[in-house]
C-alpha cells in the first residue's frame, strides 16, 4: 500500500489483508470501505457536531448497515474509540468498546441483525450447519498473528458488556441531536 488507508493503525492492518486476499470474503458481518465515509448519516441529524462525531469505515450488512468510529472525546488514539453501527432501518448502537473488540467479533463469522432497539450477531445453536465465509480461517489465523486475539464463542457477550458500558451514554449523547432516538 502506497499510501495509508486510515489514520488508525488497526485498520490499516485490516485493509493490507483485504488488499491481500483480493476480495472480502472473511466474515459475514463486515466489507471495508472509504475511511471516514459514512452514508446517510445526515439523515438522523444535519448537525455538524453529530455528523462529525462518527468515522465510518465499513459496511455491516448488505442491507446497508454501517460500523463507524464514535468520537466520544478527543483521544488521540482512534483504534481506542467505540464502535457502532448504523442500522439500514434506523438505530444506532454500539458493537465494540474499540476496534480490536470489533476484530474478535468479526472472527465469529456471523451476520449482525440491527433493529430499532438493539444490534446483535446470530447466534444459531446449528453451528455445524452454518457455511463459514471462504477465507475465515485465514482472518482468525490474522487474527492470531496480528493481535494475539480469537474469537469469542458467544459474540453477543462482548457485545452486551459494551452496550452496558457505553450504550446509556450513547442513547443520552444521541437524543440531543435526533427527535425520536
Amino acid at each position: 500500500m502506497s499510501e495509508a488507508y486510515s489514520p488508525v493503525p488497526e485498520l490499516n492492518l485490516l485493509k493490507e489483508f483485504e488488499e491481500r486476499l483480493g476480495r472480502c470474503c472473511y466474515s459475514q458481518a463486515v466489507e471495508l470501505r472509504e475511511f471516514g465515509d459514512l452514508h446517510g448519516v445526515e439523515t438522523y441529524s444535519a448537525d455538524p457536531e453529530f455528523v462529525g462525531s462518527f468515522l465510518g469505515f465499513a459496511c455491516a450488512t448488505l442491507s446497508g448497515s454501517d460500523y463507524a468510529l464514535w468520537r466520544i472525546d478527543d483521544r488521540a488514539d482512534l483504534s481506542s474509540l467505540p464502535v457502532v453501527v448504523f442500522g439500514d432501518e434506523g438505530g444506532i448502537f454500539i458493537v465494540a468498546r474499540n476496534v480490536r473488540e470489533l476484530f474478535q467479533l468479526l472472527g465469529c463469522d456471523r451476520a449482525i441483525h440491527v433493529w430499532d432497539d438493539c444490534a446483535e450477531f446470530d447466534e444459531d445453536d446449528q453451528e455445524h450447519d452454518r457455511e463459514t465465509s471462504p477465507d475465515h480461517d485465514e482472518y482468525v489465523a490474522w487474527l492470531e498473528s496480528h493481535f494475539g486475539l480469537a474469537p469469542p464463542s458467544h459474540p453477543n457477550e462482548l457485545v452486551h458488556a459494551a452496550d452496558e458500558e457505553l450504550g446509556a451514554q450513547l442513547a443520552s449523547w444521541v437524543e440531543r441531536f435526533v427527535q425520536d432516538a
